[in-house]
């Protein structure tokens, strides 16, 4: 089941980083929805390996193949398979670290929870893994549209440069006008210039997406344990890299009152809303139907051009250098990744909060 996640929108992803394809299973996906087989290949473009200078220039097409579930355009309500194909792997590239552990890598806690690894680009541990996500991503953002429901993610911040403007303020069309998908240009530019600076020093930085999810119906969540920014919070962190996630007002809430950060109810014509929202849409593990809106931080990429002190499966100590291809900041194509998590936990729930009333 550590390969799975979702209760009736459940997905299961499979293979390897330098296998022959990897792929995702997708069960409970209602019968009679559109696939959009275009939709789907543009979602995995945003996500694919050499896309630009800041970017891995690994070589992946990432052409999406439907093996069951889909019959003439649409679903039908069986399991869907995909599959992506690896055509652009080069193993060689890790020979050199076959008994070596690589510092901040799964290495060394594979190696010692299975008694044996994978050393091809890191195997199941590898972010490459993320494509099947963003396959499967694309269909519950499919479902989620005909609900009114629309899923956004930015970069917001790249080392120490930080994007100052709230969402409210900014034209998220602007989201893909750059290579760094920041929709702010003067910040992006700076970001692009910090990424570039990095890597041509061989090393590497990180960042923070900020994730948005628009039109969300009141009553996601399902108390006490699957809250809906628990369900986030966990599918976030399952992401390569991440070691943050915070919602609404986040960490920077703690420094208010609570008469300056409770959301106060008014009415706008019928409809029940809040005149703030540090909540960030979400009260009681429950949706409260405004913008559910969060942070997800990403540490810089552990494969680094620089030689590092480490030790091999011996314990002896030796030395160790990056080869390969390897992003010098993950955050631009972490994007579509966020996005396609926040889809499947919000399919989930809205599949689930169906079944919540008589």
């Amino acid at each position: 089941m550590s390969n799975t996640i979702g209760q009736l929108f459940r997905i299961t992803t499979f293979g390897e980083s330098h296998g022959p394809a990897i792929g995702v299973v997708i069960d409970g996906c209602p019968a009679g929805l559109k696939i959009d087989t275009e939709f789907i290949a543009n979602e995995l473009s945003r996500r694919k390996p050499g896309q630009s200078k800041i970017t891995t220039q690994r070589k992946e097409d990432d052409s999406p193949e439907i093996l069951s579930g889909v019959f003439e355009g649409v679903s039908t309500g069986t399991p869907i398979a995909i599959i992506i194909r690896n055509s652009d792997q080069r193993s060689k590239d890790y020979d050199h670290i076959a008994e070596k552990y690589r510092p901040s890598h799964a290495d060394y806690t594979y190696q010692e929870k299975y008694g044996l690894r994978d050393y091809r680009g890191g195997g199941r541990s590898s972010a490459r893994e993320t494509a099947a996500r963003v396959a499967a991503g694309a269909i519950a953002k499919l479902l989620l549209k005909e609900k009114g429901i629309e899923i956004k993610a930015y970069v917001s911040q790249v080392g120490s440069i930080v994007l100052e403007k709230s969402y409210s303020q900014l034209n998220l069309e602007d989201i893909e006008t750059n290579i760094v998908r920041c929709p702010d240009v003067d910040t992006a530019n700076r970001m692009i210039e910090l990424i570039d600076e990095t890597r041509k020093g061989q090393d590497t930085i990180g960042g923070i997406v900020t994730g948005l999810a628009i039109g969300v119906p009141v009553g996601l969540g399902e108390p006490v344990f699957d809250k809906l920014h628990a369900d986030l919070g966990k599918a976030m962190l399952s992401i390569n890299a991440v070691k943050g996630f915070d919602v609404g007002s986040g960490f920077e809430g703690v420094e208010m009152r609570g008469s300056e950060h409770n959301d106060q109810f008014s009415k706008e014509g019928q409809k029940i809303i809040t005149t703030s929202n540090f909540s960030g849409g979400i009260q009681g593990g429950i949706s409260n139907g405004q913008d559910i809106y969060f942070r997800v931080a990403f540490k810089p990429v552990a494969t680094i051009m620089k030689e590092q002190d480490s030790l091999d499966i011996h314990g002896n100590p030796v030395k160790v250098t990056g080869r390969g291809r390897h992003d010098p900041c993950v955050v631009p194509r972490a994007v579509p990744i966020v996005e396609a998590m926040t889809a499947l936990v919000l399919a989930d729930h809205f599949l689930l909060n169906i079944n919540s009333k008589l």
